[in-house]
């Protein structure tokens, strides 16, 4: 069944509407690693939240279509790094098709079961993914937390009107 020129048109109605809602939220900025067959992989996050302090649950949305799903989608464990505002190069790497997000200016080691850890955010999770959850072309991710470092220096990178911003007193 196909739909209804009035049905599709409210449809482009809504996803715009949301895209511009969203516009004026800010977000903080996440990158999300995962271990592939064909190597590391990982992509940019504004859709981070914490879900369940006991037991310690996180949730993050991926696209199907993203280069990052096969790894995200076949991995037991997760990385989550939340970026500072000094960080507004890498974001843009690992938000960027086709980039070689692993390869040099991109600072990183293996960290715990063999997650890529970047070095130099403000704080990195290890996580167990727990459920991928179908919600229309995006899965949520839930991860619940094993291990991790938050000594990191610096104030969060926000994304907000499509662009990377910092806290302002």
């Amino acid at each position: 069944m196909t739909a209804t020129p009035d049905l599709a048109a409210s449809r482009t109605a809504a996803d715009a509407l949301l895209r511009s809602v969203f516009r004026q939220h800010a977000a903080g900025v996440a990158v999300i690693t995962a271990r592939g067959d064909h190597g590391p992989a990982g992509f940019t996050a504004t859709s981070l939240a914490s879900v369940s302090a006991a037991p310690p649950l996180l949730s993050f949305g991926i696209g199907t279509g993203s280069s990052s799903w096969p790894a995200v989608s076949a991995s037991e464990y997760v990385g989550v790094h939340l970026l500072g505002d000094h960080q507004e190069e890498l974001a843009t790497t690992f938000a960027r098709s086709g980039a070689d997000r692993f390869a040099a200016p991109t600072d990183w080691r293996e960290g715990p079961h063999g997650v890529p850890v970047l070095d130099g955010v403000l704080a990195w999770l290890v996580c167990r993914v727990v459920g991928r959850v179908p919600a229309g072309d995006h899965r949520i991710v839930l991860a619940q937390l094993l291990v991790g470092d938050c000594a990191g220096m610096g104030r969060p990178l926000l994304y907000h009107q499509g662009r990377y911003n910092g806290l302002r007193d």
